[in-house]
């Protein structure tokens, strides 16, 4: 994996999050000096790892990011900030809009005043919408279904237009369906707020909620529910890395696709919580939700051929374990008393 250069500081937006946190450690692990710049909003500060410099900010704030940018010796961006889930900004564009798109503007714009070298985005799949065939390829034409995906769009044609008049490059990042948790089990998803399946599965395989709804039998799929493309949040953060190595070794600006490139299905991931913990999961069968995607699974060509990476947990039972281990640790600290 190749390593940009050590005396440039990273700036970590949103760096309290789930991704963010795991890349946090990622690039502590390699020797890199880290700056997390977080409102905590939504990010908790016991997930960010020893040593790391936090600030807690708001993105826009011009003169306090252009402050850490020239305090820190910071010659990368990394940027997690934002609001991520597509049912609310279904009932609230305009936060989606503010937040992710107004704020991040803010930020892109400072970063390119101050020289920042690189500049590595966290996007999503779900700038593709419904593809019209799979896998999904970075060439694919974005038909967001949400104020979310639309979001998401909009901040990766910004990073387009203002690395044209600037020295900034840049990476996108598509991300498809994350998952899992540190093996090591020293962070994982803390928000209360989740709708990611294996999440909700294994929160309903350790009691920490009731059961877990499937939202439609029906779709045109060999089992009828929706199909997923899931990536270890662990390999995820090592992608983040290697990006990194990739614009410090001169790489053009680019979007990559970030999966494994094969899908499961609900059903399937059902089937693996019961064969991991043993005992059947508790299950309601529901309709389907506005907007979901029958099928979804990333094309990883791109990935694979501009990275030095390669995945060390792409397999769903390991997966699932590192879920597990840590909604079995939070029901550990909450009957702690430690919240």
């Amino acid at each position: 994996m190749g390593a940009a250069t050590q005396a440039d500081a990273i700036l970590v937006t949103g760096g309290a999050g789930y991704i963010g946190s795991h890349v946090c450690q990622v690039l502590c692990d390699a020797g890199r000096q880290v700056v997390v710049l977080d409102d905590l909003s939504r990010g908790h500060r016991r997930q960010i790892p020893p040593g790391v410099t936090f600030v807690q900010g708001d993105i826009a704030d011009d003169a306090l990011v252009g402050q850490l940018i020239a305090s820190h010796g910071i010659g990368w961006v990394m940027h997690f900030a934002g609001r991520i889930l597509v049912p609310d900004s279904m009932r609230d564009p305009v936060d989606y809009y503010t937040t992710n798109v107004a704020k991040s503007l803010s930020l892109i714009a400072t970063c390119a005043r101050a020289g920042i070298r690189g500049f590595v985005f966290s996007s999503t799949a779900a700038v593709y919408g419904t593809p019209a065939q799979l896998p999904v390829t970075e060439d694919t034409p974005c038909r967001p279904m949400s104020p979310y995906g639309h979001s998401k769009l909009m901040i990766e044609q910004m990073l387009a237009d203002i690395g044209q008049v600037s020295a900034m490059r840049f990476v996108c990042l598509r991300y498809f369906n994350v998952a899992g948790a540190d093996p090591q089990g020293r962070r994982g998803q803390r928000e209360d707020e989740t709708t990611h399946l294996i999440r909700v599965a294994c929160q309903a395989a350790v009691g920490r909620r009731a059961f877990l709804e499937v939202f439609g039998d029906d779709y045109d799929t060999p089992d009828g529910t929706c199909i997923r493309d899931f990536i270890h949040v662990c390999d995820l953060a090592g992608v983040h890395y290697a990006a990194l190595g990739y614009l410090d070794s001169g790489g053009k600006s680019t979007v990559i696709n970030c999966g494994y490139g094969h899908g499961y299905s609900i059903r399937e991931v059902i089937a693996a919580v019961e064969r991991v913990t043993g005992r059947p999961l508790p299950v309601r069968q529901g309709g389907r939700r506005d907007g979901d995607i029958p099928a979804m699974v990333a094309a990883v060509g791109r990935m694979r051929a501009l990275l030095d990476w390669s995945p060390r947990y792409d397999d769903l039972d390991q997966i699932i374990r590192t879920a597990l281990a840590w909604e079995e640790s939070l029901n550990r600290t909450d009957a702690a008393g430690h919240g």
